[in-house]
């Protein structure tokens, strides 16, 4: 039984990775400052929650040592969280841009540096986070969040250079996917032109980006690392979301 922590595993996309590792029989531990949302077949939610703001690097290792205690191990770690605000360029706040780098960029450097202390002393493990395709090409009205995403991109290299071969490390590219957060910044307008961009035809379910995270944890991705894993449908084939102009949400 492995023991894996999530940061933002309480919805979407690191709700689905918590239930996809915990249906395979792995102790899972889910940092997230709101409460998980549960659904009505759940019966037994499997996860443990820890109220952890991913932003204070203090509380987030307090979390993880605990977890590492009450267990004994370290295995999986997966910095989930994030946060997107839709602003043009001029009209960036710098509390909203402050708190996004926060989340997203550095919540993942210092959820992975604490957990790599205790995999380099327990023998190894993997880190993985979800980084972005707005991490790697210009979406409009989304300047400060895909700059975090490229900087998951950049910190995903330079961690597996470092720490190979005793640590792997990846991240996951989703574009489109129907999280809470997504649907949130849609209208049906927005949801059908931008379904209309994506080769695949259709947005990802949060299932689909969990099962790649599940792979890169498991021993058959045991020679991956320093990389990164785009699940997009295709959208990134042929830049047909980032249009000029084009206010597609973020994607994670």
């Amino acid at each position: 039984m492995r023991t894996v922590v999530i940061s933002g595993a309480s919805s979407g996309i690191g709700r689905a990775t918590a239930a996809r590792f915990a249906a395979a029989g792995d102790r899972v531990f889910n940092l997230d400052i709101a409460p998980p949302q549960y659904q009505e077949q759940d019966q037994a939610w499997p996860v443990t929650w820890l109220k952890v703001d991913t932003a204070d690097w203090a509380a987030v290792e307090r979390a993880v040592r605990q977890v590492h205690e009450e267990t004994g191990r370290l295995d999986v770690v997966v910095a989930n969280a994030g946060i997107s605000v839709r602003h043009g360029v001029l009209d960036i706040k710098e509390a909203d841009a402050r708190r996004i780098t926060d989340v997203n960029l550095l919540g993942v450097l210092g959820l992975w540096q604490c957990a790599a202390r205790l995999m380099v002393a327990g023998g190894g493990g993997v880190l993985l986070a979800t980084a972005s395709v707005n991490g790697r090409r210009g979406y409009p009205r989304y300047a400060d969040y895909n700059a975090t995403k490229a900087g998951i991109i950049a910190l995903t290299q330079t961690f597996a250079l470092e720490l190979s071969p005793r640590i792997r490390v990846a991240c996951v590219s989703p574009g489109g996917v129907l999280t809470p957060m997504q649907l949130a910044e849609y209208t049906e307008e927005m949801l059908a032109d931008t379904n209309a961009r994506i080769p695949a035809g259709r947005h990802a379910a949060p299932e689909e980006i969990a099962a790649a995270f599940f792979y890169l944890a498991s021993a058959d991705a045991g020679f991956v690392t320093g990389q990164e894993l785009v699940v997009d449908g295709g959208e990134t084939a042929g830049a047909t979301t980032s249009d000029h102009g084009t206010a597609v949400p973020a994607h994670h």
